[in-house]
């Protein structure tokens, strides 16, 4: 009795110590993501996206893949100065064969308070970010106050996205 519960522990444990692991291996991968931004490095920063990434930005009309945001973020790096995101927190999650991972965090970023969402894709042994969507956070107590301020923009946005 004692041998199977001790062998249920240890598949247990070996079980959360894999998870970490695998957590581990993403939060390192946004991190240096970051911070390759933060170090105007475009190499280090598009060799961590995937081929096939998807960039959305905080304006509506920011849909990227990656050769597109590429050819607008290369001016920004070519200044040695892209953007500086530090993440406050992150939350990691994966599908069950652990191939995926998607995660949720909030940045201290320029435009304050950011939320970050991406979805990372294990591939020959290295994970990569498929799909990353920024976005601004607005305060409910001020949101009328925004939503005043945007209106008029992004009603022509509005409808030259009814009328495609």
């Amino acid at each position: 009795m004692k041998q199977i519960l001790l062998t249920i522990m240890l598949a247990v444990f070996s079980i959360s110590l894999f998870a970490q692991t695998k957590k581990e291996e993403v939060a390192k991968v946004m991190d240096s993501w970051h911070q390759a931004a933060a170090k105007a490095d475009f190499k280090a920063y598009f060799d961590l996206m995937d081929e096939e990434s998807i960039f959305i930005g905080t304006d509506a009309t920011e849909r990227w893949d990656k050769p597109a945001f590429m050819a607008y973020a290369k001016p920004h790096f070519d200044k040695g100065k892209a953007w500086n995101f530090t993440p406050l927190e992150r939350h990691i999650n994966f599908s069950k064969n652990g191939k995926t991972a998607w995660l949720d965090e909030l940045l201290d970023t320029q435009m304050k308070i950011c939320r970050g969402s991406a979805v990372l894709e294990l591939k020959n042994g290295k994970w990569s970010i498929k799909h990353y969507v920024l976005s601004m956070t607005v305060p409910n107590d001020v949101s009328h106050v925004v939503i005043k301020t945007k209106a008029a923009i992004e009603d022509k946005v509005i409808q030259s996205i009814k009328h495609k």
